[in-house]
Order: structure tokens, then sequence, then C-alpha cells
């Protein structure tokens, strides 16, 4: 389809005509129309700039009037500890109780009616109610209290059946189909006198699929006219109603459907203050709740020297142990006000991101495949026919044209490139993803088996799915960040490859040049198996100040006229010769990376060091909260080119339009202040390199930064089991790395991918993606020809002369590898070509590890060396060419 023309089932719907043909009025804005919504998106979400958020169910955001006006009331008064009678602590306590009326007063609730107890979020809500409940322990002659809870809630509530059990009560999973038949069904007679305690909890809006369920059970329950479950139980009921995803866009009357308990988060309806949450209680279950502990602020009297304890009198002082967060509390007031004064009020938050959700799904819906088949599958039980029975919540897998899911991390990381940011997963919510995914309790049993847990981008197990995709909508959501996010689908699954790079969002232009390339090389010499790693080579004390000329990986020079680049070859073509003829097996490029994330430096010889190529990966650039910063979120951080004089024991850091500075190769004087920073979740010790590099990245960059080295006495193990010749007691050590010490890629590999990449090109250009370009993206130590593509994969393990490594297995790709390491400019195709033609999974190159090391003498790994793999047990000689079945057991 030339021109990228939409093919039938590909056309993007149109939203003038979706709401003429809607049944019903579906309003859009908040009275000024769609230029006033985009005003104010521009006036208070001007960080969007660039960026399509649909996260909001995870954590709405916050508008900048909100934060500047209560950075103002902060500035202005002075807000003291509220346990206290000062003039201070008295605006503190007065302010926090117009706050507690504001909250009453939004959710149309008097405070005869409902008490406020400010917790920790809605978990510690829920916590609450379960150590508060009064339950009946089962014993002689008492079934005890019941604990009912719908499926389709989140781990919170499912997790206070740990609490019940402890307490002897049984604990009942009700379906939300048992309550559908529960609501036809009615309750059977019971007897009017028992005063047995039960507690019903759900959630009057799933997290997971955005369903609303009927707010009428909270009176059909309590009054005795539903019951949970099926079997007559004799008592009282009463319910505990999640509204943490439902208030986020929707009002809530609690003087018409009184629940018992109404556990709340803030950040989901304001987006700030975060870590704040607060219980609901109705006065009629307060005189029943129990307390097991108290703390500061709620008691009336006690005595340290007996167990003498008086509460105080009201339900929040009782139960709010401690100081409560009061300048989070007083946040809350900047909150409403800005949501009332941006949007008029949550009905019409409810109208706006409901039409915005039901318009996307009916646009997913009308998407089909040339064959007929879906694009999507949505997760629904409502088909969003009114903001009464769905919120403003999508739920989907996406899939291929036969009907095959695409992995949700896939999705995730395609979304990324698209700079759409959606959620993936379970959505701490395991019983709606087993109901709408098919996904049995002996299946999920199975996924933690092959290692899949909770928050992982573990995908698809045996093909099936263990999670999805969820996009939700916030008051500040767009047309446009509808359609972008329809357009997303459209182009990575309907519309042929254009190879057009991703639009970016502005972040200045100093420094974007194209960096100039300045691999070390040397004259051609031929690409001969070199001698032994430990042959020839100089000693180590030569390796920092006498190196022979002859090899290129020492000094710092210009680069060489384009004559002398010898790293090109073999040459491409020549690799792909049939009949196996893919030449001698040997290693045709070097590359360390000595800042994380920063440009490569190539090399025709290195020394070997224990945690890899000497300096790899052994600083990274941090934020100005210590993060680490990788070209995921700075893709500029690819033009910072990073030089070793092993000579001069400096760094050399280049950059276009930047001065060249120097970093000393190991710690100094300067640098005297110990970091503690994280990598893949691993703790590590680092040395700060000083205030002038540090100025110096954050000038290029753009954003307050730093450069941080690994600390050298410091020892950062490795995760993966040990293998041949690596002893439990000698651990292999790791850089800043996020896997393994070395990652090896395979040239066939690169060109076969090269090739495919070629073939999707519509514009019929010779070469798209030339092949050092293509090698840079995957960002590997060692290069290898003279293999078939992909057979990396089946080695066990490697031999270089001496050297010995393990292969791990394969290296998952995210979303990096569509970034151009000459400009900095993403590009997706990469992404997308990898994962299609590798069945879904985004794997390339391989991981390796010593497996023994001495390194008594020194270890070089050398250009043109000769690589000898060893074959997985399971892996037959006739998978591999002709040239290459002798290697399968190493001399």
């Amino acid at each position: 389809m030339a021109d990228g023309a939409a093919q039938p089932g590909a056309e993007l719907l149109a939203f003038e005509l979706f709401r003429e043909a809607s049944a019903q009025p579906l309003a859009y804005g908040y009275g000024h129309g769609p230029r006033g919504l985009r005003e104010l998106r521009a006036r208070e979400f001007g960080r969007l700039a660039g960026t399509v958020y649909l996260d909001h169910a995870g954590a709405t955001l916050f508008p900048e009037s909100q934060l500047r006006s209560f950075t103002r009331d902060l500035l202005e008064n002075v807000y003291g500890n509220p346990h206290s009678q000062s003039i201070s602590s008295k605006l503190t306590q007065d302010t926090v109780e117009q706050v507690r009326y504001r909250v009453l007063a939004h959710f149309h609730a008097s405070p005869e009616d409902y008490s406020v107890i400010f917790t920790a979020g809605s978990t510690a809500a829920l916590k609450l109610v379960a150590e508060a409940f009064p339950w009946v322990s089962r014993g002689p002659g008492s079934s005890g209290s019941l604990f009912c809870y719908l499926t389709d809630s989140h781990t919170s509530v499912v997790g206070m059946r740990m609490v019940a059990t402890a307490r002897s009560v049984t604990s009942i999973p009700v379906r939300p189909e048992d309550m559908w038949s529960a609501e036809k069904r009615g309750a059977a007679a019971s007897d009017p006198d028992c005063q047995l305690p039960h507690l019903f909890c759900y959630p009057a809006q799933s997290n997971f699929s955005g369903t609303r369920y009927p707010l009428s059970w909270i009176g059909e329950v309590t009054a005795g006219r539903m019951c949970p479950v099926s079997a007559p139980a004799p008592g009282r009921w009463f319910v505990l109603l999640d509204a943490a995803s439902y208030a986020s866009t929707s009002p809530l009357d609690l003087s018409v459907h009184q629940a018992d308990f109404v556990s709340l988060s803030f950040y989901k309806i304001f987006g700030f203050p975060t870590g704040l949450g607060a219980l609901l209680v109705h006065s009629r279950m307060a005189p029943l709740l129990r307390k097991t502990y108290f703390g500061g602020g709620t008691a009336a009297a006690y005595l340290a020297g007996e167990d003498f304890y008086i509460p105080r009198p009201s339900v929040a002082e009782r139960f709010e142990d401690g100081t409560i967060p009061f300048l989070d509390v007083i946040a809350l007031k900047h909150g409403f006000d800005a949501l009332e004064r941006l949007t008029g009020g949550m009905e019409h938050v409810q109208q706006h991101t409901f039409t915005l959700a039901r318009y996307t799904y009916a646009a997913l819906c009308s998407l089909r495949y040339p064959n007929g088949a879906p694009v999507v599958r949505i997760y629904s039980d409502s088909e969003f026919r009114s903001p009464e029975v769905q919120g403003p919540v999508i739920n989907f897998n996406v899939l291929d044209a036969s009907g095959n899911v695409v992995g949700y991390s896939q999705v995730e990381k395609m979304a990324s490139l698209f700079n759409i940011q959606v959620r993936t997963g379970c959505f701490c919510n395991t019983g709606a993803c087993q109901r709408h995914l098919g996904i049995s309790d002996e299946m999920v049993k199975k996924h933690l088996q092959a290692g899949h847990v909770c928050g992982d981008d573990v995908d698809l197990v045996d093909g099936q799915p263990t999670g999805s995709v969820r996009i939700s909508f916030g008051y500040m959501s767009t047309l446009e960040d509808a359609q972008a996010f329809l357009k997303f689908i459209i182009a990575t699954r309907l519309r042929p490859q254009r190879s057009q790079p991703v639009p970016q969002a502005a972040s200045g232009e100093a420094g974007t040049a194209p960096a100039e390339s300045e691999a070390q090389t040397v004259p051609a010499t031929g690409h001969r198996p070199s001698p032994s790693p430990r042959e020839d080579t100089p000693t180590a004390s030569r390796a920092g100040n006498d190196w022979p000329p002859a090899v290129g990986a020492v000094c710092l020079r210009p680069p060489l006229p384009e004559a002398t680049r010898t790293l090109q070859a073999p040459p491409e073509k020549a690799a792909a010769a049939p009949g196996g003829g893919l030449g001698p097996h040997v290693i045709t490029n070097l590359f360390l990376y000595p800042i994380k994330s920063c440009a490569a430096f190539e090399v025709t010889q290195w020394p070997v060091g224990h945690q890899g190529l000497l300096y790899d990966r052994s600083w990274m650039v941090v934020n100005h909260n210590g993060v680490c910063l990788s070209q995921k979120q700075e893709p500029r951080l690819c033009l910072v080119q990073p030089r070793i004089d092993l000579q001069q024991r400096i760094m050399v850091v280049r950059a276009k339009g930047m001065e060249p500075i120097e970093v000393p190769l190991e710690e100094n004087g300067e640098w005297v202040q110990i970091c503690q920073s994280k990598v893949c979740a691993d703790r590590v010790n680092t040395h700060y390199c000083g205030e002038k590099i540090s100025s110096w990245l954050s000038r290029f960059l753009g954003r307050p930064c730093h450069l941080i080295k690994q600390s050298s006495d410091f020892q950062r193990n490795a995760k993966k089991s040990h293998g041949k010749g690596q002893t439990a007691g000698t651990p292999a050590t790791l850089s800043l790395v996020n896997e393994a010490q070395y990652l090896l890629v395979n040239r066939s590999s690169v060109l076969e991918l090269q090739q495919q990449l070629s073939a999707s090109d519509e514009s019929g250009r010779e070469e798209l993606f030339p092949m050092t370009e293509l090698i840079s993206r995957f960002r590997a130590n060692i290069i290898t020809s003279g293999a078939s593509a992909f057979e990396e994969e089946k080695w066990e393990e490697i031999s270089v002369g001496s050297l010995h490594f393990q292969v791990l297995g394969p290296c998952h790709r995210c979303q990096m590898i569509c970034i151009d390491q000459q400009t900095g400019q993403r590009n997706q195709d990469v992404f997308q070509k990898l994962s299609e033609s590798r069945e879904r999974k985004v794997n390339f190159g391989v991981y390796l590890m010593h497996m023994s090391l001495d390194i008594s003498s020194p270890c070089f790994l050398s250009v043109g060396s000769q690589v000898l793999p060893v074959l997985k047990e399971n892996v037959e000689c006739h998978d591999l060419p002709a040239s290459e079945k002798h290697q399968n057991v190493v001399s």
C-alpha cells in the first residue's frame, strides 16, 4: 500500500461522527469546547508536551496551579505539630478539621453520619478495617463471622483474609457472577435477633477492567435483602466499599449509598499528595470497632506501669496513631479547589472521561486485519454502555493476524517509543486477571515455577498471556491523547513500515548534531586468528605505559582516514555465502562503554579484568536525585563519547560543541563523597567524580546530573548461577552492567535483521540501515563472524584462547535498540521488525560470564582472535554449518 495508505479496517474513527451516532449525549470538555481543554492542558500540564499519559487509574497528574497554591500556603503560614496548644499548632488543628469537612462534603456525607480517618493510602485503610472489625471467631456453638470479598478486588482487599484467618474467621471469595445471581435470587430469611457480624468488601470500580459494580449492593446487603453467599448466614452484614479507583473520576454520594466503610486514595483523585488516603467510617459502625494498639495522640490517658488506657472519644483521634502527615492533609484543600475550578465538579469529569473511553473502545473494536481478524481483545463486562456501568479504563491484549496474543511487555516497549505511557501486567488484581484471561489456579502456580512473578515482564508462558495492557483517562485527558494511542496501534499493527523517526518532545538543541566516530583502529592486517590472550602480550606494567604501536586501544588519537579503517571487515555480503561458507570464526570488533549508556569506545585489543573488559561501564550518569540515567530517559547520552587512555590513566570525555574534559581513572583526593546507588535493583557503592565533570554533563544534557564511579573496593556479585569452573566461594563480580560481564553479538544475526528491514522498506533504498549503525544499536562488547544467524543462542560456552566464557542466555532487548547511536534519534522499526521476526521474543545477542579467570598475568581480548563455541547438549550438529560442526567440543 503506497504511501502508507490505510487498509480496510485500519481507518481512524472520526470523533464527531462517533458522537452523532451515539444514542446518548456524550460530553467532551468542561464548557469551553475543545479549545478550552487544550488551553487548560497547556497552562496546567505543560510537562505533558510530547507525551501521551494513559495511566490515570494508576496515578493521575496534578495541575501546576494546585502546587503553586499549596506552596504559597506553606510559605505564608506556620503549621505546627497538631498535638499541642501553641498558636501554630491550633492553626494546624483547625485547618485539618476543615479538610475533614471538605472530604465529607465531596462525597455528600454529613459529619453526623461519617468520620474521616486519615491513613497512609487506601491499603492502610483496608488493613485498619481488617484489624479493627469486631470479628467473632469460630468455636463451639458458633460458626463465627464471615469475610466475603469480590474476586475482582485489589490485592490489598484479598490480603485482609490473612488477618481474618489469624482471628479464626472464614474467608470466602465471591465471583461477580455470584453477586449478579444473588441480585435475582434475593436472600433467605434469617434470624433477626442474630447479631453475628459479617463483612462483605467489593470495589465500586474494578481497577483491572473499569467495570463498575452496583452501588445498590450496599443497601441490599446491609438490609439483608441480598447475601454474598448462597448458603444461609445468620447475622448482620456490613459493607466495605473500596472506592479508590471509582472516586478518581466519578461522584460518590454517600447520603444515598451508605456503606459502613469507604476506603480512599487521594493521589488517584488529585495526583498530589501521594501516600495519603482515608477511611470513612459510618457512625453506626464506629462504636463496634476494636483497637489492638495505641500510639501517640490517641490516648486520653494511660499508665506506663500498668495496663491502663483510655482512648480519645472521637473515631479519628482514636485511630490516627501518631502525628498525621498534616502538611499533606492541608494539601488536599488545594486539590479540591483546583479540581472544582478546572472541571466544575466530578459529574463533568465522569462524563468527559467516559466519552473518551467509549470512543477509544469503539475505535479499537473496529480495527481489523486484512483477513478480518480483530487487532485487540478487550476485557470488559459492560460494552461501555454508560458511565454507570463502566469507568474510563480499557483493558486489552494486542493480537497478531493469526489471533495470537502479542506480549504486553512488547506492547509497552513499543508504546514508549511513541512517547505513550500505558500500564501492563495484572494491576494487583489477580482475580480479575484470571477471570478475563482464562488463567486457572494451576496455571498461576505453573507461571510462578516458570519464573514469572507479579510486576515482571514475563508476558507469555507457553504462548499464553500472563497479563494485559491497560489504558485509562483522567480529567485532563484529551481527544488528541486517545487518537495518538489509536494511531500507534494502527501504525504498528496495520500500516506498512515507513522507517520514519519517532517525533521527540523538544528538549533543547545544544549538542544534538551527529557525533563523530572516534573508534581506535589500526591498518589492515587481515583477520587471521591472533595468538592466545596471554601470548606475546605486554606485561601488566606495560599495559599502562608501553603498549606496542600496533595496538590502537591505548592512546587517544584522531580518527584515521577512511582508507585505513579496518573494523568494517569481514564484508557483510560474504557472511551470507551459501553452503555454510561463513569464513573464519573470529572476533571482528571489540567495544567497551566506560560510562553506562554513553557512546562506545572501539578498540582492537584490551585488557580483561575480574568484571569484564577493563573499565567497561565503571561510571554512570545520575540525575539530581542520584537515579541512574539511561538512553531511555535521555537519548542524547549516546552523544557523550568517553575514551580511555591507559598510559596517562585518564578518561577523556567529548561531545559536539563541548571542550574535552579529563576524568582520572581511579579515585583521587577530589572523590571524597561515597554515594549509595542502584543498578538493576542492586545496591552499589560509588564515588562522586567531582563538580567539573558534573557541570560539563549538566550543560550538555540540559539537566542537573552527576558522574559517579563504582568504588574499587566494592564487590557486586552476579545473580546468575555459577558456571562450570566457577566455585560457590568465588562468585562472579559485575561492574555497572545490567546482567552480565559481556554481551556478544553475531554479525550474521545482524545481517539477517538488516535484510529483513530492507525488505520491509517501501522506499526501495539499497541499504536502509548500514551494518555498522545496526551493530552500534545493540551495544555489545564482542562482535563475531563465521557463525550462522542466531547460532549463538545454541552455545553453552565459548573459548577465546585461554579465556573461557559461559553463555548465560539471550539478551532481552528494550526500546534502547531504537536509538540511533550517532544521532540520538528514535526509530521504532528495529524493535518492531525484531519482534515480528523472532516470534514476539525481542532477544538479540547473548550474555557471557567468565567461567574461571586467572589474571596473575595480563589477559587480553583482541580483534582477530578465534572463537571456539561448545554447543548445548540438546542441540544437534546438523543445525549448524558444516564448517562449525567440529567445534562442538573444545580441544
